[in-house]
């Protein structure tokens, strides 16, 4: 712990959990209900365990059992009333046997596959019974755990599958009978059994389960006191530890809200004592909690879903490779905004009594060792399962270096369990984004639409990365990432790749507008979770965390424009030039948002700054040309007003 002490209690932070990300808001337990929640959580982390070591089972058998596991601790953990969340109530009765159902349909498959198999394409009333409440179950788990939006979308897909002949002009098609929605939903892998649980039943649980280790060797804790010894003493240190302690949490935590949290109680009471207003303080830690979606090797949930999605035979390290240059041009671009803005105002950074030990901060480097060699194995060509065991493995060994990061069993059972609760929520999104993938692939909806917004945006690159980019902010306006992702990825990526961008560029568009969507008024839950904590207006402060996160709205079609900066067919000697001057424009967009540099920019000069960035940023010779003699007017400009050479002018 570092010497600057003014931190909420846990008590308050698992009360904004509980607000403001819904997969954090269960019931308290107790007695026997809590000892079968407790198991049940174990088994579930050691089948995964299992089947990571020994080998997965069939897509079927792995995929179903995952499912049946999730739904039954859902009902069992998470309240029907969103009201209820974080009391200590009882277990209803109708949570029971929503439980118990959930096993019967978890086992179905395991138990009748022989049979199944023998009759594929032909349901049975049982089989009906079970698919149908497989849909039901898989809603109401979605509707508890993640919250209303995915579950209606699903809801009018499904709506859409059964009523098609009905629909008007393009998108109309024959219609499915109910029993072939079932049939298609959950006999099948083009539905809740389909590609988004798959990655969930194996990439995403033991990579969640990577994190849920790390966390108990106290590296989160780390990552704060790394980051102040780093940036405490500089000009608005306390901002830009924010910023560098979220990239550093993005690392092992996939959950905006739960980084802004985590990270944010610490954080945000140092920017506020140091002079920075609520809504900046709380904005800095949303826009930075936020990007950590955003950083290798450890990214969303939803990036591992591209590795299928995307298919062709790439790997996760390739995605996680091609997203570190955007990664850190995104933070760049905060930090930067930060050190303007500390600047203007005047901030200094923190003394030297409120800096943690030096000598104990470097004493606790080896606590990312299991990071380094994540991204080591991965860069192996080791396979993702393969890898993130290994991490597990090796998390556990490093904790015992010292007595104070040391697990032991009772800390490696609790991070099993915390594990698999971490997993409950993307296991639901997962199997509702399979029912809407599966109406997509049934119905050709995909392709209507991708040709629609084509027709829409008349056929241009940029129009049309527009419409995605609107689509993908308001689909993610309160829904998970990684639903989000399959949506905008089944739907609006296509209309990108159609206009000649690679899929990987196409791909990485969509995740990263999913991901800002979270600090993008008027539904920002980064953003409200941060005004939590520093007590600003909500609102207000998702604003400034949108005008903060700037570069976020700008790197994608960065990397659309010049897919170079994805490390996509290119040399090293142009991927230098395009971070150079990607790099260069962020400090004049920087700049010119906050209206400070080396003092404070009249209009004329916000104006040519931001000018200047676009310029650079913007992947071609002539605007790089005219960028950078622009910036560096602006440069000349300002070094020779601050030295008095040149009178200034008056805004």
């Amino acid at each position: 712990m570092s010497h600057y002490e003014e931190t909420l209690s846990e008590a308050k932070q698992q009360e904004l959990l509980e607000k403001y990300d819904p997969e954090a808001g269960t019931r308290k337990l107790k007695g026997l209900p809590l000892w079968i929640a407790f198991a049940g959580l174990l088994a579930f982390s050691l089948f995964h365990l299992y089947t990571g070591i020994f080998g997965m089972l069939t897509a079927q058998l792995q995929r179903s059992i995952h499912l049946g596991f999730a739904l039954a601790l859902i009902f069992l953990l998470f309240p029907a009333r969103k009201k209820n969340r974080g009391k200590e109530i009882k277990v209803a009765w109708y949570d029971i046997i929503l439980a118990i159902v959930s096993v019967i349909v978890g086992a179905y498959w395991p138990v009748m596959i022989d049979d199944l198999v023998l009759r594929t394409g032909n349901v049975t009333g049982m089989d009906f019974f079970v698919g149908l409440s497989a849909i039901l179950l898989v809603l109401e788990a979605t509707r508890r755990t993640v919250g209303l939006p995915i579950t209606i979308i699903a809801i009018v897909f499904m709506i859409y599958a059964v009523f098609g002949p009905y629909m008007p002009g393009a998108i109309a098609h024959r219609g499915l009978e109910l029993d072939r929605l079932v049939q298609t939903m959950f006999f099948t892998t083009e539905g809740i059994l389909g590609t988004p649980i798959g990655v969930s039943s194996t990439f995403i649980f033991l990579f969640l389960l990577f994190g849920s280790f790390l966390i108990k060797t106290g590296v989160g804790e780390y990552f704060n006191d790394l980051s102040i010894a780093i940036a405490g003493r500089s000009v608005g240190g306390p901002a830009k530890v924010a910023v560098f302690s979220s990239a550093l949490q993005g690392t092992i935590s996939g959950s905006s809200v739960a980084n802004v949290v985590t990270s944010g109680a610490f954080t945000i009471p140092m920017m506020k004592n140091l002079g920075y207003k609520k809504e900046f303080a709380g904005a800095v830690e949303a826009s930075s909690s936020t990007g950590g979606q955003l950083m290798p090797p450890v990214m969303g949930a939803a990036a591992f879903l591209m590795v299928e999605f995307i298919g062709g035979g790439i790997s996760y390290w390739e995605i996680a490779k091609a997203a570190a240059i955007p990664a850190v041009l995104y933070f760049t671009g905060i930090w930067i905004m930060t050190h303007f803005e500390a600047k203007r105002i005047g901030l200094r950074g923190l003394t030297k009594e409120e800096m943690p030990s030096r000598k104990e901060v470097l004493g606790k480097l080896y606590l990312l060792l299991p990071i380094i060699a994540i991204v080591l194995l991965l860069m192996s060509g080791m396979s993702v399962i393969r890898a993130a065991l290994w991490s597990i493995v090796i998390t556990v060994v490093v904790s015992a270096i010292r007595k104070e990061t040391r697990i032991g069993f009772k800390g490696i059972v609790e991070a099993l369990v915390d594990g698999a609760r971490s997993a409950l929520g993307v296991a639901a999104a997962t199997a509702a984004a399979g029912i809407i993938v599966g109406v997509v692939t049934k119905t050709g909806l995909g392709l209507k639409m991708a040709n629609g917004l084509l027709d829409i945006a008349g056929g241009a690159l940029l129009p049309t990365l527009f419409l995605t980019m609107i689509a993908s902010l308001i689909l993610g306006m309160g829904s998970p990432t990684t639903a989000n992702y399959v949506i905008t990825s089944t739907i609006a990526a296509p209309a990108i790749i159609l206009l000649g961008v690679p899929d990987l560029s196409a791909h990485l568009f969509v995740f990263y507008f999913g991901i800002v969507a979270d600090i993008t008024p008027p539904v920002a839950l980064a953003a409200f979770a941060a005004a939590a904590i520093s007590g600003g207006e909500p609102f207000k402060t998702g604003v400034e965390s949108t005008k903060l996160a700037i570069s976020a709205f700008i790197i994608p079609y960065m990397f659309v424009l010049s897919p170079e900066l994805l490390m996509i067919d290119t040399t090293w000697t142009y991927l230098i030039w395009v971070v150079f001057t990607a790099f260069i424009g962020m400090i004049a967009i920087s700049a010119g948002v906050i209206g400070f540099w080396m003092r404070k920019l009249n209009w004329i000069e916000r104006i040519a700054s931001l000018g200047a960035g676009l310029c650079l940023i913007y992947p071609e010779s002539i605007s790089d040309i005219v960028g950078l003699v622009l910036f560096v007017i602006l440069l000349a400009l300002q070094y020779f007003y601050k030295r008095g050479h040149i009178p200034k002018v008056q805004n």
